[in-house]
This record gives C-alpha cells, structure tokens and sequence, in this order.
C-alpha cells in the first residue's frame, strides 16, 4: 500500500518534468532533469517508464497525422510533375531574359560605375577644397613669414608668428604639416632672437666706433650756440653802454664784424651739420626691443643693452697713457665721452623702459667720478699754460654740451677751479722766464729819449708822468727798459688770467677777485722771486742795483694803475668791500730793501778788495809823508759810486755811506790788530794815521747830503782816539781817566791798546840794539814796558770783574 502510494504521488510530478522538458528551452532542461535524480532512488526508473510511454503516444499521434495528410502530399507531389516541364521552360526563358538582360546592362553598368566613381572624385574634390581652402590661408601665412624672415623683417614674422598660432593653426591642427610648422615655430623664435641679438651687437660695435664723431658734432653744435649767444649778449651789451670788458681789445666795429662773420659761417655750414640719427641707424636697437617685447623677454635684453653699455662706458672712460701731451688726446677723450652720453639720451627719450632717467644718471654719476680723476690726474703733468686754458676750454664745452642734454656738471666746475690753481701756476712759470728774460736782457741805465714821438711812446706803454721832463729833449727817463716792458708782461698775465676766468658761469665780483689774487701772487711770488734772485747775482754791480732800486720805486707807484686796470675789465669798484687789493707795495719794497743790503754787501766787499791792496811797511822808520795809493783809490772809488747814490732816497745813500765808513773804519783797526802783524814800528803808526786823516778828510767833504755835523766822522772815533793815544804818548791821561764819561780816550780798549803797544815794544827792542847806551831810549823802553804792565793788570782786572 505504501509502494503504490509512492507510486500514486510521483506519476504527476513526472508528467509536470514532461510538460517543462517539452515547453521550455533547452538551455533550462539541465535543472529539471536533475530534480528527477534528486527525487526517491526509483523515480529515475518510473520516469523513464513514463518518458518512454509519452514517446509512444507522441509516435501515434504523428503516425496518425501522417496518415491523414498523405494524400495531400501525394496530389501535391502530382501537380509539382506536372509544372516540371512548364518550370524548366519557364527558367529556360528566364535564364534566357537574364543573359539578354546581362548583355543589355553591361554598358549601363559601365556607365554607372563611372558614375559612381566621378561622384565619389567629385565628393572628394569637394572635400579636398574644402580642407585646401582652410590650409591656404595657413600656408600664406607660413609663406609670408619666410618671405619677412628672408626680408629680416623680424618684428613683422612675430607678428606672423602670433597670427598662426592663435588664428590659423587650430583650424589645421589634425593634419602633419601643421604639426611641423608648429614644431619649427620655436626654432624660428630663437633664431630671430639671436639674429636681432647679433644686430644689436653689430649696433653697439658702431656706436663705440662713431661715438668720438657724435660727440664732435654735439660739442660742435653746443660751441656754437654759445658763441652766438656771447656775441649777440656783447652786442646788446654794447648797444645799452653796458660793456663788460671796457678795454681796447673788442671794440664794437670788431664786435659786428665777428657777429657777421660767425652768421655767414653759420649759413655756409648749416647744412653740414649732422645729427645723432644721421650719424647712426637706431633701427637695430628699436627692432631687438620690439621683438624682445613680443617674446616676453623685454628683461633679459634690457639688462643686456645696460650692461654692454656699461662695459662700453668703462672703456670710452679709460685715456690714454699720453693723453696730456696735446690737446687732440683731451679732445678725443671728451668727444667719446659725449657721443656715449648722447646715444644714451636719445635712447632714453625713443624708447620706453630701455634705459630710465634714474639709470643714466647713474651712469653719469659713476663716469664723471672717473672723468674727474683723470682729468685731476693727466692735467697736472701739463706744464704749457696754452694747453692747460685749451683743456679748461674743452672742458667748458664739454660741461656745456652734457649739460645741454640734462646732465648735472657741477662737479666738472668745481674741478676748473682747481685746474685754474693749476693753470696760475704754469702762468706764473711761464712769466718767471718772462721776467727773467726782460731782467737779463735789460741794460740798467736810464732810457733815453730824444724827441717827444719817443716821450710818448714810452708812456703809452708805461705810466710814467713828470711834469718837468716833458718840456726838453732829449732827455733820459729815470727807469731802465725793463721797467715797461715788466709792466705790459703784468698786464699780459692778466688777460691771460681772464681767459681761464672766462665762461665760468661766475660773477664779476668773483673774477674780479680771482683776478686780484692771481696777479698779487705773480707780484708776490713771481716778480719778487726773480727781483731776488737777479739782485742776489754775482755780476751784478752797484750802478745795476741802484737803478733796481729806482726800478722798483716806479714799478710800486704803477701798482695804482694796474688796480684801475682791472677795475675796467671787470667793472667791479675798488671801494667794494670784498675788493683784494695788489700788495706791489710789499712786493716792491722787499725787493728794495733785499738791494739796499745787497749795495752795502757789495760796497763793503768792494772796499776790502780796496783795503786788501794795501802794502804797509810796518817796520818803517819814517812815513812817506802822504796817504797810501790804495786809500786814495779807494776814496776816489766812493766818490764816484755815492755820486750814482744821487737818485736814491736819501736815507738809503746816508745809510750806505755811513755802512762804508764804519766798514772802512772796522778793516783798517782789523789790520793794526792782525795777529799775522808782530811788529809795528812808530813810522808806521804815522803812517797809518796820514791815511785815517784822509779818510775823516773824505766823511767831513758830505758825499752824501743829508749828515747833522761830524755824524760821519764819528765812523772813524775809535781809530782817531787810538792813534792819537799813540802818537802823542798820553798814557798817563788814558790810564787816570779810563773808565770816566768824559775821558779824552774814551772809545780805546785796553785790550786795543795793549795789543797794538806790545807790537811796538817788540819793534823798539829788536831795531834798538844799542838803545842801552842811550838815556833816551832806555827811559822809553822803561815806559813801555811799565805801560804794558799797568794795561795788562788793567785788562785783568776787567776779564776778573767779568
């Protein structure tokens, strides 16, 4: 009962694995088919019994469809035999259409496919111009830019450049050559860059080659203009009677003749004159700056251009070794300077950013450090005062012209001031030779002059004014010729102090004293040094130092006109304030004073030739019974001489005479006191006093006027008192009143005395061999020797008391 009730509950569940087996897909037969091994361990048995027992049920049923259509079938196939023959005539005819059908649209065929492929080319050529007509326009571009690049119109290629990235280019970007062109864009770049850069380089090559004849043309224009604006201030200065320089040198028909003359020149010339644009092609510097710009590299060719420039500047400011020789060197020097300068300012007004004010001022200032060391340097080896006032002048131009362009040039004013320290001094050398020469070539005697035509022409050049002479001729001036021509050298000195002093840009109040103190040092420095040294030469007599003396007497009272001189060259009042006055005054009266000791030097040497002349016999018994001949020559000698102290002031004659009488007086008791002297007899003595009275003979005859009573002789005292010690024998009266105000011997030193006394006693003894025998003579002995005695203790008793 169980079996059959398994039985019972399985047979459905395998007709549902049936049912799905039959309608469902194969892909899903596989789960179903398992679920019957899955079941009990018989349901795989009963299921086959139940598939085989719907296999046959489904045979029978195709058998029975079978059975039931089969007649269909057979009159179906009947019928197919009948339309066999009628279909194969049929495929027949049809194959036989097909073939003339074929035949017939073989040309059709042939046509169409021609058809075909022109409207395939067609639409290809439609393409292909489409796409040309966007590459066209590229490859025109791409052309043009080698045409400019050919053209070396580089800063247009960029532009070019610029079109065919942004515009042309992405509209072709698909296609390779595109891609090419845009690979060779960069190299193109680069290529411009280095070429422009090259440019450039040749550019700055040519403006360092063309900066000295820049500069001579800036310098040129500058000068110019200056000197038009002189003249034409001159002209109006004359017009209005306000004349600066109220001299003879520029009269006012000179005036106009220069101021027509510079005209003409001017209008002959003007189209000669270049400027910096027609003396150099900028173009390569605004062509490398603009490509640079649109590169985006404006930087990096800016920091290039300043500092080659900068190289550049330190080359143009390197001189010369031998610069300071001529003045072509100064003048290459500056004009180089400039050409820099002015290239550099016209860079900085065409251009934007390049170069900046600040920059070139910058520039400016480290040049004129070194422009102003090497000028302080090279212009003090210059010795010619020519080339000193010929540089001073450059410089001026040279100051004028950058200042022109808006550089600041004090500092190179400054530095005039002391090239003009400078230039005095070779001034200064150069009148020392002048003076020397006017001194050396200078006769020292008076000028004569024989009719009034020559009167005049010697006060022309001089300022000399008497009265007296004016009215005979001929005549003789009191000064020699050096006198003029030293006067019109110190004038000359002064115009040639004022051409430095000139276009300084300073007051007349400053050249005026400029002026002044320049020439108070040719006067005090120069002229006195050359008065020195000439009255200091050993050839120099004394005729030639009295007229020094009388030179320098006229040459200090010119000294007043040489003020008023420069009072009408510059206008400027010698009641100012801050006038500097000439101190000739000193200069002349130092130099007169040195002469003055120098006539006594001279005068006093010249009486010891005299007085070295003299051949005393000392031993004489009896004198000659008149005066030496050297003593006579000598007197002789110093009439003469004080007759040419005549035109001396009258205390320099009164002084020298008294220096001569002293000096006479001093070497004639040296000669008495000469140790060399041992003996000295009593004719001797004689002797000598007929000389000193001829000498008191000469001082009481006044050589010189001028002397209060028998000032002169006192010269002699001490060797009057001395000899009438000795000639009258008053020992008695000298040793009892030694020492009183009112002793009659009171100029005798014993020690004078002594000395001279035992130079007799030991005369007496040796030519009085036999004196023993006389009374006499032994009683004169006996006093000598006593005297001496009384002397000796006399002078002991001083030197103890001292």
């Amino acid at each position: 009962m169980a079996e059959s009730g398994e039985g019972l509950g399985t047979v459905p569940e395998h007709e549902r694995i049936l049912q799905e087996i039959q309608s469902t897909d194969t892909a899903c037969v596989g789960p179903t088919l398992r679920s019957v091994y899955d079941d009990q361990p018989n349901a795989h048995r009963k299921f086959m019994e139940k598939l085989d027992a719907c296999i046959r049920n489904h045979d029978k049923e195709i058998e029975k469809m079978c059975n039931f259509h089969h007649q269909g079938f057979v009159d179906a196939i009947t019928e197919l035999l009948k339309v066999r023959s009628d279909a194969e005539k049929l495929k027949v005819q049809v194959t036989d259409t097909n073939r003339r059908f074929q035949d017939a649209g073989k040309e059709v065929i042939v046509q169409t496919e021609d058809i075909i492929r022109c409207r395939i080319q067609q639409r290809n050529i439609t393409t292909v111009v489409e796409k040309l007509q966007l590459c066209l326009p590229v490859l025109e571009m791409y052309s043009k830019l080698k045409e400019q690049m050919s053209a070396k119109r580089y800063y247009s290629a960029l532009k070019t450049m610029e079109q065919l990235e942004n515009v042309y280019f992405p509209r072709v970007s698909q296609y390779r050559f595109c891609q090419l062109m845009i690979e060779n864009l960069p190299k193109l770049r680069e290529d411009i860059k280095e070429i422009s850069m090259s440019d450039l380089k040749d550019f700055l090559e040519s403006i360092r080659k063309h900066s000295d004849k820049i500069g001579e043309t800036a310098m040129k224009q500058a000068q110019q203009q200056k000197i038009f604006s002189v003249i034409l201030q001159k002209q109006k200065n004359v017009k209005f009677g306000k004349n600066m320089y109220t001299n003879d040198r520029i009269p006012e028909e000179r005036n106009e003749i220069v101021l027509k003359h510079a005209f003409e020149e001017e209008d002959e010339n003007e189209e000669e004159i270049l400027t910096v644009q027609d003396l150099v092609d900028f173009s390569p510097v605004y062509r490398c700056l603009h490509i640079y710009s649109v590169l985006g590299d404006e930087e990096t060719f800016e920091n290039y251009y300043r500092k080659q420039r900068k190289k550049q500047a330190r080359l143009v400011l390197q001189p010369q070794s031998n610069m300071h020789e001529t003045v072509d060197g100064y003048r290459r020097y500056f004009t180089q300077i400039v050409g820099f300068f002015v290239v550099e300012d016209h860079i900085l007004h065409v251009t934007q950013g390049l170069v900046t004010r600040a920059y070139t001022d910058e520039l400016w200032n480290m040049a004129l450090s070194k422009i102003i060391a090497v000028l302080r340097a090279h212009s003090s080896y210059c010795t010619d005062p020519d080339l000193v006032l010929e540089l001073k002048n450059l410089i001026v131009i040279f100051a004028d012209t950058l200042q022109g362009y808006g550089f600041t040039v004090n500092r190179l004013f400054d530095l005039l001031f002391e090239i003009r320290d400078q230039y005095n001094e070779t001034l200064l050398k150069k009148w020392a030779g002048v003076f020397r020469d006017i001194c050396e070539e200078d006769n020292y005697s008076p000028i004569p002059v024989v009719n009034e035509e020559e009167y005049k022409m010697v006060t022309s050049k001089f300022p000399f004014q008497d009265p007296d002479l004016e009215k005979c001729f001929p005549k003789k001036l009191p000064m020699s010729q050096s006198v003029p021509h030293i006067y019109i050298q110190v004038k000359e000195f002064i115009y040639a102090s004022l051409k430095f002093s000139e276009s300084l840009h300073r007051s007349s109040t400053e050249i005026d004293d400029m002026l002044r103190k320049s020439t108070n040092l040719l006067l005090t420095r120069t002229l006195s040094s050359c008065l020195l040294n000439l009255i200091k030469k050993p050839h120099i007599g004394l005729t030639e130092l009295v007229q020094i003396i009388i030179n320098t007497t006229h040459l200090e009272q010119a000294c007043k006109y040489l003020e008023d001189f420069i009072t009408n060259i510059t206008n400027i009042s010698q009641e100012t304030v801050h006038t500097t006055r000439l101190y000739g005054l000193s200069t002349f009266k130092d130099a007169r004073h040195t002469a003055e000791g120098e006539i006594y030097t001279k005068l006093n040497q010249k009486i010891d030739e005299f007085v070295q002349l003299a051949d005393y016999d000392w031993t004489m018994s009896e004198p000659d019974g008149r005066a030496s001949g050297y003593l006579m020559d000598l007197i002789n000698f110093l009439r003469s001489i004080f007759q040419v102290f005549t035109h001396l002031p009258g205390k320099v004659a009164q002084t020298a005479c008294m220096s001569a009488c002293q000096h006479l007086s001093t070497s004639l008791m040296q000669m008495l006191l000469d140790s060399e002297l041992k003996q000295i007899s009593m004719g001797a003595v004689q002797q000598f006093n007929l000389d000193v009275i001829q000498c008191e003979l000469f001082a009481s005859s006044e050589p010189v006027p001028g002397f209060q009573g028998d000032t002169l002789q006192l010269a002699f005292i001490d060797l009057r008192q001395l000899l009438d010690l000795f000639m009258v024998w008053d020992w008695s009266t000298y040793l009892a009143d030694y020492g009183q105000p009112a002793s009659k011997y009171l100029r005798v030193n014993p020690n004078t005395a002594l000395t001279l006394l035992e130079k007799m006693k030991d005369t007496s003894k040796k030519n009085n061999i036999f004196a023993q025998f006389r009374k006499n003579d032994r009683d004169k002995q006996k006093l000598i020797e006593t005297v001496v005695k009384q002397l000796r203790s006399l002078v002991n008793g001083m030197s103890q008391h001292t």
